[in-house]
């Protein structure tokens, strides 16, 4: 998943006589679509003439990086077109079916529409709706509890400082403490986590979260590509030793900061400065609702946000969220932040090892 990226991940299989002759899906963007895999894979192509191809989405009809798809199975005469469902992209829009049907192919659309938009859910969210997919994930207790009472475990030093600002005077101090990790998932759960970055565009978190733990929001327990780095930072408190900065992967910062106050002070900024990004939006309105606008100018078509628990409300409070994630761990904190509270549709619980996943959609 997320390979193909701007196009949708389709699916294809031909069909001859009840049997599945050729299958191919969506290779890497620039690579062939799924629709000329499937047909690579056939050995005998003057089948093809009296088979059917079954598609996840309307087979396209513009040239891109490769020919129309629409073309292809006009070229090779096939029999039937099984579409899943219509493309909404304005480049084909109905017109790859009616391309078919001009050259005399039979064309059925809709045959499990319902599984084939929540497969391409991310492409038709950005299509129809002009902002990514957006999946909230976070941890909590058993009790409902997100992050532990401030004052109650040592380990929790780091945050403690950020709440005596104050008294100490600067954010450098604060963010020099190494606080450990506290974990409320198991490993199975974690491990988890880290697919999930895998399939997404990119990952959002808070101020608060980047300096209480320095996290490097990549791929590490999974194979795949790290997703871009989006880092809510209003007042640029964030401390450039840390590891959102280090250049590794593309990172914006979205800060109400002037921009041209910002490049003044690139020197500060690693080598390969070029990944390190930033955007200017008004912190005083519809905060996540600019976040989207800013994701869409950089062509991010999916986001999963994973903290913190403020970053998660303000996405809850503009109804700006498709899907929850939500893990809950066996142990207890008794105090401390609440989790997030969902009034949405629970659609799957899955238990892994002592751990429970929900998932919600926000219907």
């Amino acid at each position: 998943m997320g390979t193909a990226r701007p196009n949708p991940s389709v699916g294809a299989v031909i069909v001859f006589n009840h049997k599945i002759i050729g299958e191919g899906f969506t290779a890497a963007y620039g690579g062939n679509h799924a629709e000329v895999n499937a047909v690579n894979s056939v050995k005998d192509k003057q089948l093809l003439k009296e088979a059917t191809i079954y598609v996840t989405l309307e087979p396209c009809a513009h040239f891109g990086k490769t020919p129309p798809c629409a073309d292809l199975l006009v070229k090779h005469q096939f029999k039937n077109v099984v579409i899943g469902c219509v493309d909404s992209n304005s480049l084909v829009a109905g017109k790859g079916i009616d391309r078919l049907r001009k050259a005399g192919i039979q064309v059925t659309v809709g045959v499990l529409e319902a599984e084939c938009r929540e497969h391409h859910k991310r492409f038709f969210t950005v299509q129809e709706q002009k902002r990514p997919y957006i999946i909230l994930k976070w941890a909590e207790t058993s009790d409902g509890f997100i992050f532990p009472e401030l004052d109650s475990v040592a380990v929790n030093l780091k945050s403690r400082l950020l709440q005596q600002k104050e008294i100490l005077g600067n954010d450098e101090k604060i963010q020099k403490v190494q606080a450990k990790p506290i974990w409320i998932s198991n490993n199975i759960s974690q491990q988890l986590v880290h697919k999930y970055r895998s399939q997404e565009q990119a990952i959002l978190v808070g101020t608060n979260t980047v300096i209480a733990d320095n996290p490097k929001l990549n791929v590490r327990t999974w194979t795949g590509n790290n997703p871009t780095r989006i880092v809510l930072d209003k007042s640029l408190r964030i401390l450039k030793s840390v590891h959102v900065y280090d250049g590794s992967v593309k990172t914006i910062f979205i800060t109400g900061k002037n921009i041209s106050e910002i490049k003044s002070k690139e020197s500060q900024l690693p080598e390969n400065k070029e990944n390190i990004i930033f955007e200017q939006i008004d912190f005083t309105k519809s905060v996540a609702k600019q976040i989207c606008t800013v994701l869409q100018k950089h062509k991010i078509q999916s986001v999963i946000i994973e903290g913190g628990a403020q970053t998660l409300q303000t996405f809850l409070n503009e109804n700006l969220w498709d899907e929850a994630r939500v893990f809950i761990g066996a142990n207890a904190f008794r105090k401390g932040i609440k989790a997030p509270v969902l009034s949405a549709k629970l659609k799957t619980i899955t238990k892994i090892k002592n751990d429970f996943l929900k998932i919600y959609t926000n219907d």
